[in-house]
């Protein structure tokens, strides 16, 4: 396995071994890496992946809609503005 790969954390000079592992523990939780391994430990059906990805999915898409550049703003204000002089 390559370098790249590798996950993991180096245990700093006196740190206790726990919080090297909480530290570890955490990378792993936001990599989605501890859910891929609990998920992939039974089978899936395609219902239940299904109901899965629903779920997870506002977790997936908020970090989009989270920023936006000023451009993204003024070009959602034309479309809308001009949806509105389509309508009205």
């Amino acid at each position: 396995m390559s370098d790249r790969s590798m996950r993991g954390v180096a245990l700093k000079k006196g740190e206790p071994v726990d919080r090297a592992l909480k530290r570890l523990k955490t990378k792993l939780d936001t990599e989605g890496i501890l859910e891929e391994m609990r998920r992939r430990r039974a089978f899936e059906s395609t219902a239940a992946r299904k109901i899965r990805k629903a779920r997870t999915a506002p977790k997936r898409h908020k970090v989009r809609w989270r920023y936006s550049s000023p451009s993204q703003t003024a070009r959602a204000e034309e479309a809308a503005a001009a949806a509105a002089a389509h309508h009205g």
